[in-house]
């Protein structure tokens, strides 16, 4: 059936019926929602309402749902599905359609002024979301006609109802604007609109808020209104009377914390400073709360304390340097410095007697900042005049940073001991009170998310001017930089004022862990805004490199911090630093390769590819997503050209395969090649397919000359990514079956000595099950010996390799029905596979790994239940096995539970624990209590 879209003021007459989406199934859908106790049910309900929402057919349900006979939870999602479409289709509806849908808005509004309030206020923003789609041309004047439509005397909703009703639009039109789709060009005509109809918001609300009848409810809100509106950036002098009835309004108790926000709210707005003569005139206002303050602060009311030091420091904070330059005014401003100093000095200890002391912290790296910013007389001036103060302000912070009795702090919480930080430092001496304070600062922007804190800002200006005397100072600062870094991320402006810092300190070997960790750090968080300082950052690290500074460890981190660098960079940009950054390195690695192998010289190389490893770990210039391990990872390509990472490793492979030639029978030089290239994987994925063959063919050498774990986890990485494509499956496939023909010449010679490459052998088994199956048909594969060994090495002493192998049979045993040697196998040895599991069970395997066991009996059970009814009943037959001390009902009990349970892995799990423990005696003993 045909669907077309409904007009929208005609609810939906005369239209196509909806194959879905009618009055009836939507309600239904609701009821689901909210009163279906099926978590997917509700799941279900959810996703269909969000797809009825914004179908064709909601103009018609949305109506329909709002009748006065239906209950709120269905009217909120008519009004809902009515804003949804007005705010994001609106290019669907007809202009010929928009008169009969202000309207019909406008009725429903007038209904529910008197009915839930839920529901209004989702018909103020739907009203508001047309409004803005309409202004300035198709409605020039809505704001006044909302005025006057809601102030009509022949409306049937009380005056009280039709006015806090009209409140509530005028309060969500200004938030709905913050937050719509507008294209800019559009949300600045807007926003131009908006600023002139304030003109018949600002006299009402004045009105409403200063007239004594008005109720408390209705003030309230006004107070809101207000607040919403300042921050369209309305011209300050136009919000004077309502920000003095706010004033007025603190002295009431419900009023209050409406009154702060509304004053606060109209302070901070960053035009405001341009009406100096407005901000003079509200210094009195505030030197006005002085005592209501002090009554606070002495009845212990923090709340009231905390809301007149907000106003105080919003005043102070932001318009510290345009006071300032009224110099005739030095005393009402000195008044108020005086009075943020009270705040700064509240009694108690924060944060737990007190919390707002450190609302006025960055008031004084501001107004520090701002006298110094002064020309020379001036700054001489205004040093005199505030020197005194700075003193006291000493002296505030340190009885501040007094520690409580041992009675009192020893019931404060961790959190609040660590907050406490901030304020306390048990030296004398000035650089240990400063690194007290950074630490404070380093904590908590470790702990908790700061991106809105109105601290950092002054913190990070501060950070700079800071006199580091000592390496302890310097480690801090260095740390207290990295913590903040996903701060800089947010705020790229500030990274110019505290990077300088950090590439200084590279140079010093006492600051390694903290500079290079903090480069680190803000290469990673910051990197799409340091390509103009990327150049230096690359010539400050290779210089510290080159100088060998740094330990070992710092300089595999420096590298990974210059990947995510030049990650951000053009293609062109990158490749230009890589040949800058590692040619010395080439140039070092190719004379290593010429030299007699000694452990001189092995460490030399083993340094340069971990160098080398380590950028390529985080060099990636695209994104790509993977959701969880074993899952399609999927990849943008680069947009370039050829990756950079693959440009470079195939200009240095030449060079790698002749250090392996002289280094094949050394574990940890084998390992780094490995690394080299892994990593490289990881990061790459579809990008690193240029070297797939090459590789392949490389690890087969390596492989057949001495077998290593870290060759075989290559290979599988290799196998994770690319065995599934077509292009890639011959080079994979035979890299796949040299591995595995080696590894089995390894088994009959004695596995023992090698747990680490049965291991990575056995990993790589099930991830050649799990992504191409197809790998076990090829009949160049003894898939019989490979069972068997996987079975010997269920019975190894290290429980890694027994977990991997486990995991090895649980790939297998699903695989019985698609692949026809691997059910042949099963059939055939599927016996042995049991016994081995069952012997484990018995005893001979860590009361740890249980859980794996259980996993095969499962598979077992699942996919091969014919077999293991045979299997499991003969060999609980035998005398003593697995264990002696276990009766024939016991093994009995335990055969009829596994073979009764296909489809509980976790209820399978439970039965082995219980059996082994059994098996071992201990059932019922002290052991079990954390088993």
């Amino acid at each position: 059936m045909e669907r077309r879209e409904e007009q929208p003021g005609a609810a939906g007459a005369g239209a196509a019926p909806a194959l879905d989406f009618t009055v009836e199934n939507v309600e239904k859908a609701l009821h689901q929602l909210y009163y279906d106790p099926n978590i997917e049910n509700k799941n279900l309900a959810q996703k269909w309402l969000m797809q009825a929402q914004v179908s064709p057919q909601a103009w018609h349900f949305s109506w329909q749902l709002l009748q006065p006979n239906k209950v709120p939870e269905i009217q909120y999602f008519g009004a809902s599905a009515l804003h949804i479409k007005i705010s994001r289709y609106w290019s669907d509806i007809p202009t010929d359609q928009y008169e009969s849908l202000k309207a019909q808005l406008f009725t429903q509004l007038t209904r529910f002024a008197s009915g839930s309030k839920i529901v209004l206020t989702r018909l103020c923003v739907a009203l508001a979301s047309l409004a803005l789609s309409m202004m300035p041309d198709a409605w020039p004047c809505a704001v006044a006609d909302m005025v006057r439509l809601f102030q009509a005397e022949d409306s049937p909703v009380d005056g009280q109802g039709r006015c806090l009703a009209l409140l509530e639009l005028l309060t969500v039109l200004p938030e709905e604007f913050q937050t719509s789709r507008l294209p800019q060009y559009r949300k600045s005509l807007v926003r131009a609109s908006l600023a002139v109809e304030c003109g018949a918001v600002f006299p009402l609300l004045e009105q409403l808020l200063q007239q004594p009848s008005s109720p408390s409810c209705v003030r309230q809100k006004v107070l809101k209104c207000f607040s919403s509106w300042v921050q369209l950036e309305v011209p300050l002098q136009d919000c004077e009377a309502l920000i003095q009835a706010a004033f007025a309004a603190l002295q009431d108790s419900e009023l209050f914390d409406s009154s702060v926000e509304a004053i606060v709210n109209a302070i901070s707005q960053p035009d405001a400073q341009r009406y100096v003569n407005t901000l003079l005139k509200l210094i009195p206002l505030v030197l006005g709360l002085q005592d209501q303050l002090r009554q606070a602060v002495q009845n212990g009311d923090m709340e009231t304390s905390h809301g007149i030091c907000r106003i105080a420091v919003a005043l102070g904070e932001n318009h510290s340097r345009a006071l300032l330059d009224q110099v005739e005014h030095w005393q009402s401003f000195l008044a108020l410095v005086n009075m943020i100093m009270f705040c700064t000095g509240i009694p108690g200890h924060f944060p737990v007697n007190e919390t707002t002391s450190s609302l006025t912290l960055t008031f004084w790296y501001t107004l520090q900042d701002d006298i110094l910013s002064f020309e020379a007389e001036k700054q001489a001036v205004y040093q005199q005049v505030y020197r005194p103060v700075y003193f006291q302000l000493v002296d505030v912070l340190l009885h501040k940073a007094q520690f409580p009795s041992d009675e009192e702090y020893g019931f404060w919480s961790s959190d609040e001991k660590e907050q406490f930080r901030i304020y306390s430092s048990e030296e004398p001496y000035s650089w240990q009170h400063t690194e007290a304070l950074l630490y404070g600062f380093q904590s908590i922007a470790e702990t908790i998310d700061v991106n809105y804190s109105d601290v950092v800002p002054g913190l990070i200006g501060l950070i700079p001017r800071i006199s580091i005397s000592n390496v302890q100072l310097a480690d801090t600062v260095m740390f207290t930089i990295g913590a903040l870094s996903e701060w800089l991320a947010d705020h790229p402006v500030m990274i110019n004022s505290v990077l300088p810092l950090v590439l200084h300190a590279l140079g010093n070997p006492e600051l390694s862990i903290s500079s290079v960790s903090t480069l680190k750090k803000i290469c990673r968080e910051c990197k799409y805004d340091l390509p103009p300082y990327a150049a230096n950052i690359v010539a400050v690290s290779q210089d510290v490199l080159m100088k060998q500074i740094h330990k070992t460890s710092q300089c595999m981190w420096l590298m990974q911090a210059l990947g995510f660098l030049l990650s951000a960079l053009q293609v062109e940009e990158i490749l230009k630093n890589l040949h800058s950054l590692i040619s010395p390195y080439i140039q070092q690695l190719e004379k290593l390769a010429e030299e007699i192998p000694n452990p001189s010289n092995k460490l030399a190389i083993v340094h340069i590819l971990g160098l080398l490893s380590n950028l390529f770990t985080t060099l990636d210039v695209s994104h790509h997503e993977d959701d969880h391990e074993g899952s399609e990872l999927r990849k943008l390509p680069v947009p370039q050209g050829p990756n950079p990472v693959v440009v470079v490793l195939q200009q240095v492979f030449q060079l790698i395969q002749k250090v392996l030639s002289k280094w094949l029978n050394d574990a940890q030089v084998v390992e780094a090649v490995c690394a080299i290239f892994e990593k490289s994987v990881k990061t790459l994925l579809d990008d690193f397919a240029p070297m797939v063959p090459q590789l392949c063919e490389m690890l087969g050498r390596m492989y057949s000359t001495i077998p290593q774990a870290s060759a075989l986890d290559l290979t599988r990485q290799l196998v994770h990514i690319f065995a599934h494509e077509p292009a890639h499956f011959p080079p994979i496939e035979a890299l796949f079956l040299l591995v595995t023909s080696v590894t089995l010449t390894l088994f009959q010679q004695g596995p023992r000595d090698h747990p680490d490459i049965v291991d990575s052998f056995m990993q790589l088994l099930a991830q050649a099950l799990k992504r191409k199956p197809d790998l076990f048909l090829c009949e160049r594969l003894d898939v019989k010996a490979v069972f068997q060994c996987a079975v010997l090495a269920l019975k190894f002493p290290e429980a890694p390799t027994v977990k991997a192998s486990c995991g090895f049979f649980t790939e297998l045993l699903p695989r019985c029905g698609e692949v026809e040697p691997v059910g042949k196998v099963v059939q055939e040895d599927g016996r042995m596979l049991l016994i081995a599991v069952l012997e484990a069970i018995g005893g001979q395997a860590s009361r740890s790994l249980m859980d794996c066991f259980a996993d095969i009996l499962f598979a077992l059970n699942k996919h091969c239940f014919s077999l293991l009814s045979v299997w499991i009943k003969e060999a609980l037959q035998s005398p003593g096995f697995p264990s002696a001390r276990l009766s024939p009902e016991q093994k009995d009990t335990f055969s009829q539970q596994i073979l009764r349970e296909r489809v509980n892995k976790r209820r399978v799990k439970e039965m082995v624990k219980e059996f082994t423990l059994l098996c071992r005696g201990l059932h019922g003993t002290d052991y079990t209590a954390d088993y």
